[in-house]
C-alpha cells in the first residue's frame, strides 16, 4: 500500500491517527461544498449514533481544497462522532478523495466503511445502517443504492453503466456508479493496491471501477433501498461529456482486463435487495432534447471518421434500444482490440449517448418515473441479446484465426 502520507496531507493523516482506531468509517468527499455537506454529516453522525451504538465510529472527510469553508462545516455539525477532515494529495476529483478514504479506513482498522456524497439533500440516518449493516454482519461484501430517480436524472445510467454491467457481468446492479456504497475493509485494501489512481479512476471513473472490481473479484453484493436521490441534479443536456468518457472509458478498460470472466456469463440475476421499496415521484429534472440533438449534430462531425471504421450499421435519426445496442457493442469490440484506446473510444460514443438521451427523452415523455422504468428495464434486455450475438462474433473470430494459424 502506498504511504499513507503521500495520499492524505498533514492535517487528515493526524486527525485520523489521533481518533487511533474505528469499526465503522462514513466517508465524505467533497468540494465547494459548504451550503450542503453539513447536513450530510449531521445525518451521518445520527445515522452512526443510531445504527451502530456499540460500536466505535468516525466521520472522514476528504476535501480537494475547498476555499469556502467545506470541512469547517463538517467539524460543525458531525456530533458526538470523532472527525478527521483535511485534504487528500493526488489528481483532483472524486477518486482521490476515496483513495484517501480507504487509506484512513486502513488506518483506524476499520471493518466497514460507507461513503455518501456532500451534495445529498436527502440522505437519512437510515441509509447508513443499510449501507454498513449488512458488511458488519458479514452477509455480504459490497452494497451499491437502490434510488428512486426522476426520469431525466441519471441518463449515463440508464443508457451505458447500468445495462452493459448487466450485460456483461451478469448482475443487475441498478445504481453502479449511484455515489453512496457501502464495503468491508478487504474491498478497500484491494481497491488501493489497483494501479489505478493517476487514471481516469481519480475522477468520475472511481464509482464504476468501484463495483466492476468487487463483482469480478467475485464479492457478494446487494442493493439498499434508499428513497428518493435528491441532490444537484445534472440537465443531461449540460456538458456531462468528463463525465461520461471518464465512466465509460473505465467501463470498456476494465472489460478487456476482465473479459476472462464475464465471456463465462450467461445471462442475468437479480442481487438482494435491503429494505422494501416504496414508490416514490421524485423531484423533476429538466431536459431538452433538442439541445442534445445539437450537441450530437456537432459531435458527429468530428467523430464520423472514427464511426465508419468501428460502426456496424450506420446511425438512425432515432436511436431505439436495439440501435444502441449494437453501436455499444461496436465500440467496446474496438476496445477490447485495443484497450489504450478506451478514452478515446468513449468521446466517440458521447455524442451517440446525446443522441440516445434525446430518443429516450422523447419516447417517455408522457410517462411516470415508474414507467418510464419499464423502458429502461426493456434496453437492459436487449443489451443483453446484442452482448450474446458480440459474444457469439468474438468466438467465431477466434476459431477462424486459429484455423489459419
Amino acid at each position: 500500500m502506498p504511504d499513507d502520507h503521500v495520499i492524505l496531507d498533514e492535517q487528515l493523516a493526524g486527525a485520523v491517527a489521533k481518533i487511533g482506531s474505528a469499526d465503522v468509517v462514513v466517508g465524505i468527499p467533497s468540494f465547494r461544498n459548504a451550503a450542503t455537506i453539513g447536513y450530510v454529516a449531521a445525518t451521518a453522525a445520527k445515522g452512526l449514533r443510531e445504527h451502530f451504538p456499540g460500536a466505535r465510529v468516525a466521520i472522514v472527510n476528504a476535501d480537494g481544497g475547498s476555499p469556502d469553508g467545506t470541512p469547517d462545516r463538517v467539524v460543525e455539525n458531525a456530533s458526538g462522532v470523532p472527525v478527521a477532515v483535511g485534504r487528500y494529495v493526488g489528481p483532483s476529483g472524486k477518486g482521490s478523495a476515496f483513495r484517501a478514504i480507504f487509506t484512513a479506513v486502513g488506518m483506524l482498522g476499520a471493518r466497514a466503511c460507507a461513503v455518501v456524497d456532500s451534495d445529498l439533500r436527502s440522505i437519512t440516518p437510515q441509509w447508513i445502517g443499510r449501507l454498513v449493516t449488512p458488511i458488519t454482519r458479514g452477509d455480504v461484501d459490497y452494497v451499491t443504492p437502490l434510488y428512486a430517480r426522476h426520469k431525466h436524472d441519471g441518463t449515463i445510467t440508464n443508457s451505458v453503466a447500468y445495462p452493459l454491467t448487466r450485460a456483461l457481468y451478469g448482475l443487475r446492479v441498478r445504481q453502479p456508479i449511484g455515489g453512496e456504497f457501502g464495503l468491508g475493509a478487504d474491498l478497500a485494501r484491494a481497491y488501493l493496491e489497483q494501479p489505478v489512481w493517476d487514471t481516469d479512476v481519480a475522477r468520475f471513473g472511481i464509482d464504476i471501477f468501484m463495483t466492476t472490481t468487487a463483482i469480478a473479484r467475485g464479492a457478494r453484493v446487494a442493493q439498499a433501498f434508499l428513497g428518493a436521490k435528491v441532490h444537484d441534479p445534472k440537465d443531461p443536456a449540460a456538458d456531462l461529456g468528463p463525465m461520461f468518457t471518464q465512466v465509460v472509458g473505465t467501463l470498456f478498460r476494465l472489460a478487456a482486463e476482465n473479459e476472462a470472466m464475464w465471456s463465462q456469463v450467461h445471462g442475468s440475476k437479480a442481487v438482494p435487495l435491503i429494505g422494501d421499496v416504496i414508490p416514490v415521484e421524485p423531484e423533476a429534472v429538466p431536459a431538452d432534447p433538442a439541445r442534445l440533438r445539437e450537441k450530437y449534430a456537432a459531435g458527429k462531425r468530428e467523430q464520423e471518421t472514427t464511426w465508419r471504421e468501428i460502426l456496424s450499421a450506420p446511425v438512425p435519426d432515432t436511436c431505439d434500444a436495439e440501435a444502441w445496442a449494437r453501436i455499444v457493442f461496436d465500440h467496446l469490440g474496438a476496445a477490447l482490440r485495443r484497450p489504450a484506446r478506451s478514452e478515446l473510444l468513449a468521446r466517440s460514443l458521447l455524442p451517440l449517448y446525446q443522441l440516445r438521451t434525446a430518443s429516450f427523452i422523447e419516447e417517455v415523455r408522457d410517462m411516470s418515473t415508474a414507467q418510464s422504468e419499464t423502458v429502461v428495464e426493456e434496453g437492459a434486455r436487449v443489451m443483453e441479446e446484442e452482448r450474446r450475438r458480440f459474444t457469439g462474433r468474438r468466438s467465431e473470430d477466434r476459431a477462424r484465426s486459429a484455423s489459419t494459424a
